[in-house]
């Protein structure tokens, strides 16, 4: 299964387990971005990223990690 932006729930799921024990709070989005792009089954267009996406996702993982 290859990951999209539009994954937001399952990328979630993929940082909580990558990072167990970062606050996803404290996550600036250029380190997210970076993450999201280093994670073994992303594969979507780094350009089709904006602020709103990144910021879903750091909400999604907020959610996951509760």
């Amino acid at each position: 299964m290859s990951l999209k932006w539009v994954d937001v729930n399952d990328i979630a799921i993929e940082l909580c387990d990558r990072f167990p024990d970062v606050d996803p709070m404290a996550v600036s989005f250029p380190d997210l971005y970076r993450w999201v792009m280093e994670l073994d089954e992303f594969d979507d267009d780094p350009a089709h990223c904006g602020e709103k996406i990144l910021e879903a996702i750091q909400m999604a993982w907020i959610e996951e990690s509760d």
